[in-house]
Order: C-alpha cells, then sequence, then structure tokens
C-alpha cells in the first residue's frame, strides 16, 4: 500500500514536472529517469552479489533499437520504439545470460565489460550504423497520436515515468518476495541455497535477463530525450556511470537509484557549466566523499531520518 502510494505521488510530481517545467529541465529528468531505470535493473542483478560492468551493452543496445526503427524502418512512434528498445535488449541478455550465470565475481564483471566493448567496436567500424557519429532518431507520435513540435519531450517524460513506475513497483514486489529472499541466499551462501532444491544459476540467470531488459528500456528513452545516438553509449564508461550512480544512491530502496541519477545528472550539469575542465574530478571527489562518509550509499540519509521520527 505504502509503495503504491509513493508510485501515485511520484508520477503526479513526474507529470507536473513535465507539463510546467522549462526544456532544460524536462531533458535532464528524462536523461535521470533513464539511467534510475538501467540502475535500478542494476540493482536486482546486485542482490546475487554480483556487479555488472557493462551495462552499456544493453543501454545501448535499447537506444540503437529505438534509433533503426525511426532511421531505417521509418517508424516514428515512441511507444513502438520503447517497447523494441527493452524487447531487443531482454532477447541478447537472454542469449548472453546462458554464458554469464555460470560465472562470479570478478571473472563475471570483466566478461560483462568485454561484450559491451565488442559491441562498441562493432558500432564504430559499422558505417551502415553511422560508426563514430551515430545517427538522429525522430519520433513525432505516441501510440498514433500525432504530438506537436515542442511538447514531444513532455509526453516522452510522462511516458518515461509510467514505464518507471511500472517497472518499480514489479522490481519492488519481486524483491520483497520469494525470488528476493532467493537472491539474498544465493548473495550470501550459493551453495546452501542448492542443498535447499533452488538453482543459483537460474536466479542470476533471470536477474540478469530483467537487468538487461530495464537497460534497454532506459536506453530507448535517452535516445528518445537526445534524439541522437552512438557508440558512447556503449563504451565502458557509460557502464561505470551506472556502477557509480548505484553506490552514490545504495541499495536499500528502489527509490535510491532514481534520487542518484537525479543527482549525478545535477551535478554533472553544474559542475560541466562551472569546472568544464574538470567536471570528473569533481564526480570523483563526490564519490570518495560517499565512500568514507556514507559507504552504503545516500539512502541511509532517509533511512536514518525514518529511525529518528
Amino acid at each position: 500500500m505504502k509503495a503504491a502510494i509513493v508510485a501515485i505521488a511520484s508520477l503526479v510530481a513526474l507529470t507536473a514536472l513535465a507539463l510546467l517545467s522549462p526544456q532544460w529541465l524536462v531533458f535532464m529528468a528524462m536523461l535521470a529517469l533513464a539511467k534510475g531505470v538501467v540502475v535500478l535493473g542494476l540493482l536486482v542483478l546486485m542482490r546475487t552479489g554480483l556487479v555488472s560492468f557493462g551495462q552499456g551493452l544493453y543501454f545501448g543496445i535499447g537506444a540503437y533499437a529505438a534509433a533503426l526503427l525511426s532511421h531505417h524502418l521509418h517508424v516514428a512512434d515512441a511507444a513502438v520504439m520503447l517497447l523494441a528498445g527493452a524487447a531487443t535488449a531482454g532477447l541478447v541478455a537472454a542469449l548472453l545470460g546462458l554464458l554469464l550465470a555460470g560465472y562470479r565475481d570478478i571473472f563475471f564483471a570483466m566478461l560483462s565489460l568485454a561484450f559491451s566493448m565488442i559491441l562498441y567496436g562493432v558500432l564504430v567500424k559499422s558505417a551502415a550504423l553511422g560508426s563514430t557519429d551515430g545517427f538522429n532518431l525522430h519520433a513525432r507520435t505516441f501510440f498514433g497520436v500525432a504530438l506537436a513540435p515542442g511538447v514531444e519531450r513532455r509526453v516522452f517524460l510522462i511516458a518515461g515515468a509510467v514505464c518507471a513506475v511500472v517497472v518499480a513497483l514489479l522490481v519492488h514486489r519481486l524483491l520483497g518476495g520469494h525470488w528476493g529472499r532467493l537472491a539474498t541466499g544465493v548473495r550470501d551462501n550459493e551453495l546452501r541455497v542448492a542443498y535447499l532444491g533452488a538453482s543459483p544459476y537460474r536466479v542470476v540467470y533471470v536477474n540478469y535477463l530483467i537487468a538487461g531488459a530495464m537497460a534497454g528500456l532506459g536506453g530507448a528513452l535517452a535516445a528518445l530525450a537526445v534524439g541522437h545516438v552512438d557508440p558512447e553509449m556503449t563504451y565502458w564508461t557509460t557502464s561505470g556511470e551506472f556502477v557509480f550512480i548505484a553506490i552514490l544512491g545504495g541499495i536499500q530502496s528502489i527509490l535510491a537509484p532514481f534520487m542518484a541519477a537525479t543527482i549525478f545528472e545535477a551535478l554533472r550539469t553544474i559542475a560541466s557549466q562551472y569546472a568544464p575542465n574538470v567536471w570528473q574530478m569533481s564526480l570523483g571527489l563526490a564519490m570518495l566523499a560517499i565512500i568514507m562518509f556514507l559507504p552504503a550509499g545516500l539512502w541511509t540519509l532517509a533511512e536514518r531520518r525514518r529511525r529518528s521520527a
């Protein structure tokens, strides 16, 4: 009940932001929402004790799937693009997960990174996919309804908010139930989970598939916000951003990824404007402070306040 109330309140707030805010704030909110969805999927995977340094792979696949629909097939419906981004990334995750679910620790992390760098290399060398420049996409309708110039991004933000709320509620239900306890068991003592008759491989595989599909959805949403895709979306620094945001927010709540993604985008925007040559250093200092003073992430501040109330 509490989760539903928070979800409705968040949806109302994001809708108001989409309708009343200037375009630059709508753009920033869309990017934060897209990255929040990706990191929420990463949180699902981290529940099994595994960290992926290659979520840029699915982020890029989702973005390129949406862009290719527009660029090559002349499909200009944003709803179809979002669906295609999540479905394509989920399909690739279903295939790669068959291999990756058998690995643990640093081997899992490095393999996931290797796949994202392979895609980066393919995109950079492929002239048909825009090479290093990428290409643009144009979404002019949503569920068949034509969008007036200037309101597209506002509609996309509302659509993204609905998607984010739905997946957040599903993740909340998943992690709060039997499957969530199984995933925690795999993280804490995989051998004991196997003795109880459950398959740790299947738990890791399903969570990896969910994380991939959510990263694809986030990628498609980011592509709609920017109106352009390029190979940088699959580069290791993009994957590193998702891990950064996960550590920044913590893994205690499904709201933490969205809060951390918003702070990350705001911090990067401000740092880029006032210190364009050293904005990465600002993010590094922020990360250092978080690890030293709030090792479980910013969400611990909300937890402390709730306990003291």
